[in-house]
C-alpha cells in the first residue's frame, strides 16, 4: 500500500513561485513512477508532469514546459514540483500520483495511487 501526501500549496501572485512536495510512505518509493496532475474548478483532472523511477527521465505538459520542474529524492521518499512564472490559469488543486508499472502516462487511468490534493491559487 502506498500513501501520498502533498504539501506546499497556497496563494501567490502572478509571476511568483511555489514548490510542492509529495511524501510517500513505505520503502518502495524508488520503484514508483511518479507524476503531478491538477484539476481546476469545472474541469477534468489534467496531466502536469511525470518522472521516472530514477529521476532520469521527465515529461511535461506543454502548458507548463519551461516553467515547472519535477524532481525526486529517493532517499527521502519525496517528489517535488518547482513552479515558477505562475499564471492565473495554473490555479487548481494539484495531485500527486504514482504507479509501479507504467511510466509516461498522461491519463489518470495509468496511476493506481493518489494523494488527497492541495490547493494552489494564483492571484492577478
Amino acid at each position: 500500500q502506498v500513501q501520498l501526501v502533498e504539501s506546499g500549496g497556497g496563494l501567490v501572485q502572478t509571476g511568483g513561485s511555489l514548490r510542492l512536495s509529495c511524501a510517500a510512505s513505505g520503502r518502495a518509493f524508488s520503484r514508483l513512477h511518479m507524476a503531478w496532475f491538477r484539476q481546476a474548478p469545472g474541469k477534468e483532472r489534467e496531466f502536469v508532469a511525470t518522472i521516472s523511477r530514477s529521476g532520469g527521465t521527465t515529461y511535461y505538459a506543454d502548458s507548463v514546459k519551461g516553467r515547472f520542474t519535477i524532481s525526486r529524492d529517493n532517499a527521502k521518499n519525496t517528489m517535488l514540483l518547482q513552479m515558477d512564472g505562475l499564471k492565473s490559469e495554473d490555479t487548481a488543486v494539484y495531485y500527486c500520483a504514482a504507479d509501479f508499472t507504467t511510466f509516461g502516462g498522461r491519463s489518470t487511468d495509468f496511476y493506481a495511487y493518489w494523494g488527497q490534493g492541495i490547493q494552489v491559487t494564483i492571484s492577478s
